[in-house]
């Protein structure tokens, strides 16, 4: 079974090319487009990994980054957040409230992939699917 991602942004276009490009590296992938869905979804089926936009319509990133290591269930749950605010302020606060990486967009979708492979390859090499 391959690794679940789960991506989040309100910018279709965001979403659609992760999406694109990991499906293509043979992950499962699904998304949404507001903090609330992708609290359900979690809630339905826990991601490997989380990859999260800060500005989002309803809940911002970083309360959906703290309700989820509040939880025992998504403590631990790798997230990445993906954001077009900058400032050190951001990242600083973002990796605080538990995210293992920042990444600014816009972005390299190749260099994403590299970074969701090698993330998920340390954390589960049973699974690695760069092969």
């Amino acid at each position: 079974m391959p690794p679940y991602i789960l991506s989040v942004d309100d910018e279709p276009d965001v979403t659609d090319i992760i999406a694109f490009n990991l499906r293509k590296r043979g992950y499962e992938v699904q998304t949404a487009a507001d903090g609330h869905s992708a609290l359900d979804r979690i809630a339905e089926r826990r991601p490997d990994l989380l990859l999260l936009d800060l500005m989002l319509p309803d809940l911002d990133g970083f309360a959906i980054c703290e309700i989820l290591r509040r939880r025992a269930d998504t403590a631990t749950l790798p997230i990445i957040i993906l954001s077009a605010w900058s400032e050190p302020d951001s990242r600083h606060l973002g990796l605080e409230l538990g995210a293992i990486d920042f990444i600014n967009k816009p972005f390299s979708p190749r260099a994403l992939v590299e970074r969701v492979d090698n993330l998920l390859a340390s954390r589960h090499p049973a699974t690695d699917i760069r092969s």
